[in-house]
């Protein structure tokens, strides 16, 4: 039994209501995560007995973040999520009629569910088929992430809704600085060992970008606590979290590394108990496909009252210095 302790800190906020302008197509992209590998380890989690403390908590924010939306959904698409945790804590809402589930791996079937097994950056849906998208802790992992918002922003009906989390921000930066410090030590030089993560402004930016009206991005880190380093590498094993990377080293990871590695961790992230810790930031998403109802941005110069006035100050002329 893993020893764990999640502690939640406080998140940063950003949101935003310019107005946005579709690109025309889908720019490139590097191609940085072995999507088949992905795959192959979420099915070895499974068989392992997957870790879903993560899962499980954005799961309950799911349901707290879609309980103020007084809103009907006829069809849902869960995009990717691991497991059932999010239609599970979604559908006792009764907002919900019916789940399409588009899943990287294939599962049971669950009756009222629809399963497709698809991969996230090719979605087979039709412009305007979905009313809901909502995806967990699976979208960090594409490619082409302003394509594939896209993609979802054009599978919504106007003025259907996408919430989502992702991993982002500096998730298990201790360990990313940890292995650098190690493999620099012994080996003479750095290899990708932790594969990047989406900033919270970059991704807020993607949804402007894909066409979202009402965009809003926000994080909430955890810090969970363990025993030792190999005990987190054990849990994102059973997360299916290891390294994608295309250019990831093909060679076996050195015992040497992996033991100076969990030295340098316990000697820079410990608590006085001497337990280590892991930072998870989770970077939540959300848009609405464009619908004349919604707010609209005031345009410019349409104000009715100035500024100054409102706050009973007197306005200084363009080039004329305060005091004159």
């Amino acid at each position: 039994m893993l020893n764990q302790t999640m502690i939640p800190k406080s998140g940063n906020r950003f949101s935003t209501t310019q107005a946005v302008t579709r690109p025309s197509t889908m720019s490139e992209h590097p191609t940085l995560f072995d999507r088949s590998l992905l795959r192959a380890r979420l099915r070895r989690a499974a068989a392992l007995g997957s870790a879903t403390f993560l899962l499980d908590r954005v799961a309950e924010d799911f349901a707290d973040r879609l309980a103020p939306v007084l809103r009907q959904f006829a069809r849902a698409l869960d995009l990717g999520t691991p497991t059932d945790a999010v239609r599970r804590a979604l559908m006792p809402s009764g907002k919900i009629d019916r789940f399409v589930v588009a899943e990287t791996i294939a599962s049971p079937n669950v009756p009222g569910e629809w399963h497709v097994v698809a991969d996230a950056e090719a979605l087979p849906f039709g412009d305007g088929m979905l009313d809901l998208v909502v995806s967990g802790l699976a979208l960090h992992a594409v490619n082409d992430l302003p394509g594939t918002l896209i993609q979802i922003r054009r599978a919504l009906k106007p003025d259907g809704l996408l919430l989502a989390a992702l991993i982002g921000g500096d998730t298990l930066t201790e360990l990313r600085q940890s292995f650098a410090a190690a493999e620099a030590e012994i080996d003479g030089g750095v290899s990708p060992r932790v594969s990047p993560f989406a900033d919270l402004r970059d991704v807020g930016g993607l949804l402007q970008r894909a066409g979202f009206a009402l965009p809003v991005a926000d994080v909430d880190r955890l810090t969970v606590r363990y025993d030792s380093a190999l005990t987190l590498m054990q849990d994102l094993r059973r997360m299916g979290a290891g390294n994608i990377l295309i250019e990831r080293r093909r060679v076996p990871l050195k015992r040497g590394v992996l033991l100076r590695m969990a030295e340098i961790y316990a000697e820079r992230f410990s608590d006085p108990d001497g337990r280590i810790r892991a930072t998870f930031d989770i970077v939540w998403l959300s848009g609405w496909a464009p619908h004349e109802s919604q707010p609209k941005p005031l345009a410019p110069g349409s104000a009715k009252q100035r500024l100054a006035d409102a706050l009973g100050a007197r306005e200084i002329p363009t080039g004329e210095k305060p005091g004159h």
